[in-house]
C-alpha cells in the first residue's frame, strides 16, 4: 500500500514539474513572437562616393520679391542627369533622369531638379532652404561642400525669422510620395543633419514607422524592407541622449507614403 502511495505521489510530482517547465518556455516564445518586427530596418551598404562634389548657390541675396525667383546653382565634380554608377545594385526606386538636386524649402517635401537653374514661386514670409546633391536613387551626398542652407526673406513679412542657424537641425528627405510594383519592396529612409552628429552617447534620430520605433545613432541612409501595401506613416525626431526632442522647427516631422 505504501508502495502504491509512493507511485501516486511520484506521478503527481512528475505531472506538476512537466506542466510548469514547458509553460514557461512557451510563454517566452510567444513574447518574442509578439515583439518581432513586421519588417526590417537596417543601415544601407556603402554608396558610391563623391568626395569632391560641390554645390553653390549663385546670384541670390537673402531678400527676395514675391513672385517667381530664379535659383541658379553651380555644381562641381558631379554630373546632374547621370545615373549613379551603383544604381542598378541598390534595388531602390531610381530616377530615370539621373542625379539631381533635392530642393527643400521649409522642410516641405523636396522637388527634384536635373538642371542647375530653375524658378520657384515663394510666398511672402521667412523661408529656410536646404539644397543638396542627390544620387539618382535619391540618397543625399553628405559631403560638407555638397549642400547649402540659406534663409530668405520674401516681401515684407510682419514677423522676423525665428530660425537659429547655429542650432542643431534635422531635415526630412525620403521616403516620399507613392511607390508601385518592385519599388515597394525596399524603401530608402534618408534625412539630412545640420550642426549636429549622432552617437550612442549623444544625439540620435528616433524613427517611428507604422507605430514601431527605431533609434539611429549614425548619420547614414537606411533601408526599410517588407512593408505591407497601403499607407505608411513615418515620424522622424532629432533627440538628445535623454530622449528629449531637440528644439528646432523641423526636428519632429511626420510624413505618409503609399505603397501600391
Amino acid at each position: 500500500m505504501k508502495f502504491q502511495k509512493s507511485l501516486v505521489a511520484l506521478f503527481i510530482l512528475s505531472v506538476v514539474v512537466y506542466s510548469c517547465g514547458p509553460a514557461k518556455k512557451g510563454g517566452e516564445g510567444e513574447s518574442k513572437t509578439t515583439q518581432e518586427k513586421k519588417y526590417n530596418v537596417y543601415k544601407a551598404p556603402d554608396s558610391y562616393e563623391f568626395p569632391e562634389a560641390q554645390l553653390y548657390l549663385e546670384g541670390s541675396g537673402n531678400e527676395l520679391d514675391t513672385g517667381e525667383t530664379i535659383f541658379k546653382f553651380k555644381v562641381s565634380n558631379y554630373e546632374l542627369g547621370a545615373q549613379t554608377p551603383d544604381a542598378t545594385e541598390r534595388g531602390l526606386a531610381n530616377s530615370g533622369k539621373g542625379q539631381h538636386i533635392h530642393f527643400i524649402m521649409d522642410n516641405d517635401p523636396y522637388s527634384a531638379h536635373y538642371e542647375p537653374e530653375f524658378s520657384k514661386r515663394l510666398d511672402e514670409g521667412n523661408h529656410v532652404l536646404l539644397a543638396f546633391l542627390s544620387r539618382s536613387y535619391h540618397e543625399s551626398v553628405k559631403n560638407p561642400d555638397a549642400f547649402i542652407v540659406q534663409e530668405f526673406v520674401v516681401g515684407s513679412p510682419e514677423e522676423s525669422s525665428s530660425f537659429d542657424a547655429t542650432a542643431e537641425h534635422m531635415f526630412y528627405s525620403r521616403p516620399k510620395g507613392t511607390y508601385e510594383g518592385k519599388d515597394t519592396e525596399k524603401l530608402l529612409l534618408d534625412f539630412f543633419l545640420y550642426n549636429t552628429t549622432l552617437a550612442e552617447d549623444g544625439n540620435k534620430v528616433r524613427a517611428t514607422i507604422n507605430g514601431e520605433e527605431y533609434l539611429f545613432t549614425e548619420w547614414a541612409p537606411y533601408y526599410i524592407e517588407g512593408l505591407e501595401k497601403g499607407e505608411v506613416t513615418i515620424k522622424l525626431e532629432l533627440i538628445d541622449n535623454e530622449g528629449n526632442i531637440i528644439p528646432g522647427p523641423y526636428n519632429s516631422v511626420t510624413r505618409k507614403v503609399t505603397l501600391k
